[in-house]
């Protein structure tokens, strides 16, 4: 199959779990014999080649310019609404009238090429994929990874909402990445009869392998970087510091989780607003000697590490459509506490109880079940934690491999092409 893949943001731009998806997904795509013709972002301040082969993979990139201004002038009142966005909207804006410029008059109409099929990714990338489908006639397969009412709580915009739900509609078939997120869209009206769920994956075998760190020091000297020793247990969460994510929650919960096993030390990175009020909060509960914050963007092998160096990981989200880290966190072998109210993936990749039980379901809207997960993973000791994760990386093998991905991917895109 030729497929041109529209994705705001593919290597080197990598900005949460949208980056990652696409990156692995074309990647094992092109192994499989395909070819991948993928049109991402280029804002003015990235300034990145306009095109480049990038493993396999033809990445067009085409240049930005700044329209947030003359975006401004005409914006009606839901657009006005946005505020600050409205920059960031700007730039979503020219990216699909760029790309879908390039892909029908310059490769397709210039250069004579053809395609099978158009592969759109969030809202980001959807009105491009209209455009190009209306010109060319082919195929359009909209993947929603998540929508904006869940991902704000409720709190996002009804322009982009309206925009998803043009995109479910005039497309041929709907991918999404959980049973939970079908509910979802179901209940949002998206037509069901279009919607095929296809979870995501890991690399198990060249990226997330504890076998990798079998006779390693590492892991022990980002304990000791991080002042945790061997007698302590070390909880780690990475994830965007946003609310929805539930980190304000996790450092709720700290002191219920040391009031039982006093030596756990929790590693919380990421970036995002809560930053002073998660410092805050830490200061006042008096968990500066059993929380460290990094605020930083780590890239993929010091991630790894951290997994390999923790004995747990907590994801608290209040909505999460698929958690590809819980997933990293079981390809290493560790036990993981995951949020499993309200639209969640995660309670179907995570088992929580019965012979492959390999973590805990909480409510993450409640710092004490989040506790209750945690001190059930620690309390038992590093034998019972490893048999969790030893369950969960055989869950990731069985299921959650990108290869594993493509097997359920293909078939759908084949379906919509013939």
């Amino acid at each position: 199959m030729k497929i041109a893949f529209f994705v705001c943001e593919f290597p080197p731009r990598l900005v949460g779990g949208l980056g990652t998806y696409a990156m692995e997904i074309c990647h094992e795509l092109v192994r499989e014999g395909h070819e991948i013709c993928v049109f991402t972002m280029n804002t003015f301040e990235d300034d990145l080649l306009t095109k480049e082969f990038w493993k396999g993979i033809e990445v067009h990139r085409p240049q930005m310019v700044n329209c947030s201004e003359m975006f401004s002038i005409f914006a009606g009142k839901k657009m006005k609404k946005l505020g600050p966005r409205i920059q960031f909207f700007a730039d979503m804006m020219v990216y699909n009238v760029l790309s879908a410029s390039k892909l029908v008059n310059e490769l397709i109409r210039k250069e004579g090429r053809n395609f099978d099929l158009i592969s759109v990714h969030d809202w980001h990338s959807v009105l491009g994929g209209i455009a190009t489908k209306r010109e060319l006639n082919l195929p359009l397969v909209f993947h929603i990874h998540s929508t904006e009412k869940g991902r704000t709580l409720g709190k996002g915009s009804a322009l982009v909402e309206k925009i998803e739900l043009k995109g479910a509609n005039t497309s041929d078939g709907i991918v999404t990445v959980s049973w939970a997120m079908k509910e979802e869209l179901a209940l949002m009206g998206s037509p069901v009869e279009k919607i095929n769920v296809c979870w995501n994956g890991v690399d198990a075998h060249r990226k997330y392998n504890p076998a990798a760190y079998e006779n390693s020091d590492a892991p022990r000297l980002l304990r000791e970087k991080y002042n945790i020793t061997e007698n302590e247990y070390m909880l780690f969460f990475i994830g965007r510091l946003i609310p929805v994510k539930g980190a304000d929650m996790l450092v709720q919960a700290m002191p219920y989780v040391i009031e039982k096993i006093p030596n756990t030390k929790l590693v919380i990175v990421g970036v995002g607003y809560l930053q002073v009020k998660l410092q805050k909060m830490i200061n006042q509960l008096g968990l500066k000697e059993n929380v460290i914050l990094r605020y930083e963007f780590i890239p993929e092998e010091e991630r790894i590490l951290h997994y390999a160096a923790c004995d747990a990981a907590v994801f608290p989200s209040l909505y999460e459509p698929f958690g590809i880290v819980a997933t990293e966190a079981m390809s290493m072998q560790k036990p993981v506490v995951v949020g499993a109210r309200g639209t969640s993936g995660l309670r179907e990749q995570v088992v929580p109880e019965g012979g492959g039980q390999c973590g805990y379901h909480i409510n993450p809207f409640d710092p004490k079940d989040i506790a209750w997960g945690v001190i059930e993973t620690l309390k038992n000791g590093r034998d019972y934690m490893r048999k969790l994760g030893d369950n969960g990386r055989k869950r990731v093998l069985d299921l959650f491999t990108w290869e594993r991905v493509a097997q359920r991917l293909l078939p759908v895109y084949e379906k919509l092409i013939q």
